[in-house]
């Protein structure tokens, strides 16, 4: 059965899109597309053509499951399909409800009019995945919506809304009530204007941009740091100058050609590859199909410092009340303080209407008394980094919460069996490492226990989406799936300084390979002291000398690097003096230190790290380790994760590189066998 249907309603031909969940284009509806358009031009009786999406949207996107494979090069292709739409000669009108995003957008463009609800959004997400609108999209959208406005949606891939769409002119009717109804009601209206109007011959906008010469190169400089080691952006801004420059059938060759070296790049396979690790990660192995979740009311939190308050806003702000506990009423004051004024920062920004602030923080319930969450339903535990303290919190938990209540600990490092243990239900317990800061950051570890129940791990899983979260299931392992990986990085950066690396170098490598910050420069942003000893004389190594120098980082204005009133670093000669003296403590030898030395003793050894977590068991797929590392330490996604990356350049040059170090990589190093065997075999980590 065809996923595109037509009916008639007077002299107008209904076309509808019938392809759940999301009406996506695959190769059935492109060509239903075309036989109903064709249809409609054969018949004299049909004056006008509405196209409509049945279900919950227009069209969402071309389908990306296609992508790679012959349906989605097979007749006919997406810009075959909109230049017949645009061709009809019949108006063709669209309308749109739910989304149009990507090639549901150039479909929309393709047709003569648009008419949408209030609550549709309009969007070109393709760079998204590492590609730019090949259907006519980036030469289309700017004659219609300008080519300000088309920079901007197609450079970030973020939608607009209908009410922004027709203040633009991308919409020219926005319907309240029955969208069929009033739709046909529009094209009725139209049937017999001509001729028909025509975005891939529309100028009017391109002349405004034609007056702007510099519009271009001042848009790049504005997002250049937003953009940096990105392909599709540069792609994308090359093509919409087409557009400016030359004939429409001119442009569209040159987006073409573009698209085609997008789709063919390292790029577009790493951020494809992303957009399923990242929906895979959803999905828990192993469990009883009948596994159904527990409800989650009512949240408790202990701790209200960075981490417990940044938690808490996360289930405020989806309206589920938290009852948050602290020792002193001082510490209590100054964790709701800051929850109130980083809600009222994101509602300067336009983001929360004041009247949300005050919904979200009338949900939250302060108290000193731990016995307050006997009536939770999950109760968190963010407090200090610390076994006995957290042991204390949950056998104390034991005796207070509900039954069938969730236990949680947002350990970054620690056992959760051993936090479990402490307990009469461990069935019932389990890790919710949010990453800091908690209320911004996507990125949530689910630490399975070796006694977590089935339905408590579902509900964790089901809870993060609620709270908008991207979750990944991690075992107990020292460090779990990111910290883990991180360890072996920072080691073997600080054995670098001692053998000739400095500071700048090492971090160079890092932001030039795509991360957002070298290991050197995160430590002075998050704080040299953190997880320092406090002992002014316990000097053990380069981090404990700065740290009894009151070289904290940024915060102090003086870490691994200086730092002036604007906390813009420089090198520091004191780091410099450091690292000399730690370096002749040691008697180690300094030597001319080379970047792909830096990469394959930092990044190689967490891809090893990596293989290591996977044939422990400690991550369920090699893609969930990548999602983790896109979302919570910033690894550039167009590189796909480190385990993507790493099949990217290859397991034979991966192992021989960790080989070549191993005599410097320390005595507890260890090869993974995994990775060993995939390189021998020419398999991927991501298989």
């Amino acid at each position: 059965m065809s996923p595109i249907s037509t009916k008639i309603h007077g002299d107008i031909l209904i076309v509808e899109a019938n392809n759940p969940p999301v009406n996506a284009l695959g190769h059935a509806v492109r060509e239903g597309l075309v036989k109903a358009i064709e249809a409609a031009d054969a018949k004299e009786a049909v004056k006008a053509v509405v196209i409509i999406g049945l279900g919950q949207t227009f069209f969402a996107g071309a389908d990306i499951s296609e992508f790679g494979t012959p349906k989605a090069f097979a007749q006919p292709v997406l810009p075959q399909v909109v230049d017949i739409i645009e061709n009809c000669t019949k108006p063709v009108v669209a309308a749109v409800h739910g989304t149009a995003l990507g090639g549901g957008l150039e479909v929309a463009l393709a047709c003569h009019y648009r008419v949408a609800v209030p609550s549709a959004k309009f969007g070109v997400p393709e760079v998204k995945l590492g590609i730019l609108p090949g259907a006519g999209g980036t030469q289309r959208l700017p004659r219609v919506a300008g080519v300000a406005k088309a920079l901007e949606m197609a450079t970030s891939g973020n939608p607009i809304g209908a009410k922004e769409a027709h203040d633009i002119g991308l919409v020219d009717r926005l319907i309240e009530g029955d969208l069929e109804q009033h739709a046909v009601a529009f094209a009725e209206e139209v049937r017999a204007i001509r001729p028909l109007p025509k975005s891939s011959e529309r100028d009017d906008k391109l002349a405004e941009a034609r007056a702007n010469p510099a519009l271009f190169d001042d848009f790049r400089k504005a997002n250049a740091k937003k953009f940096r080691g990105f392909d599709a952006p540069e792609a994308v801004i090359k093509s919409i100058e087409a557009a400016v420059a030359k004939p429409y059938a001119e442009g569209v060759l040159d987006e073409r050609k573009l698209f085609m070296e997008l789709m063919s790049g390292t790029q577009a396979k790493a951020q494809q590859y992303f957009f399923f690790a990242e929906r895979k990660a959803a999905k828990i192995e192993g469990l009883p199909e009948d596994t159904r979740p527990r409800d989650i009311r009512k949240v408790g939190v202990i701790g209200a410092g960075t981490m417990g308050g940044g938690i808490s806003m996360n289930f405020l702000s989806a309206g589920i009340p938290v009852t948050i506990v602290e020792t002193t009423q001082e510490a209590l004051d100054r964790g709701t303080g800051i929850m109130l004024k980083n809600y009222e920062a994101t509602a300067a920004k336009g983001r929360m209407t004041a009247e949300q602030v005050g919904q979200a923080m009338a949900l939250l319930t302060p108290t000193l008394d731990l016995n307050a969450l006997a009536d939770c339903d999950l109760i968190i535990e963010a407090v200090f980094e610390n076994m006995d303290v957290k042991k204390e919190i949950f056998t104390k938990l034991d005796a207070i919460a509900r039954a069938g209540a969730i236990l949680a600990s947002n350990t970054s490092y620690l056992s959760i069996d051993e936090i479990a243990a402490t307990t009469k239900r461990p069935q019932d317990v389990l890790g919710l490492h949010f990453f800091s800061p908690a209320n911004v950051m996507k990125l949530l570890e689910v630490v399975r226990g070796a006694k977590t129940a089935p339905d408590v791990l579902v509900t964790a899983m089901q809870l993060a989406k609620r709270i908008r979260k991207v979750a990944v299931v991690a075992g107990v392992t020292y460090g779990f799936i990111g910290n883990r990986m991180l360890m072996p990085r920072q080691l073997q950066a600080n054995q670098l300084l001692l053998e000739g690396a400095s500071p700048e170098q090492i971090d160079r490598v890092h932001v030039e390979f795509g991360m957002p910050m070298g290991p050197f420069q995160m430590a002075d942003l998050a704080g040299v002291d953190i997880g320092w000893h406090r002992d002014p004389n316990r000097i053990e190594n380069i981090r404990d000398k700065l740290a009894a120098l009151g070289r904290w980082g940024q915060k102090k204005g003086a870490g691994y690097y200086d730092y002036d009133e604007k906390r813009r670093p420089t090198p520091s000669p004191v780091v410099a003096e450091v690292i000399d003296e730690w370096r002749k403590k040691t008697g180690t030898e300094q030597r001319e230190i080379t970047d792909q030395e830096i990469i394959e003793r930092t990044l190689y050894t967490m891809v090893n790290e990596g293989a290591l977590i996977l044939e422990g068991g400690f991550a369920q797929r090699a893609s969930d380790i990548d999602v983790v590392w896109v979302y919570g330490y910033g690894w550039p996604v167009y590189r796909g994760g480190p385990m993507f990356w790493a099949d990217t350049e290859g397991l034979a040059k991966i192992v021989e590189g960790l080989k070549r170090q191993q005599p410097r990589l320390g005595p507890d190093f260890r090869l993974s066998s995994l990775l060993v065997s995939k390189a021998e075999a020419g398999e991927k980590l991501t298989r």
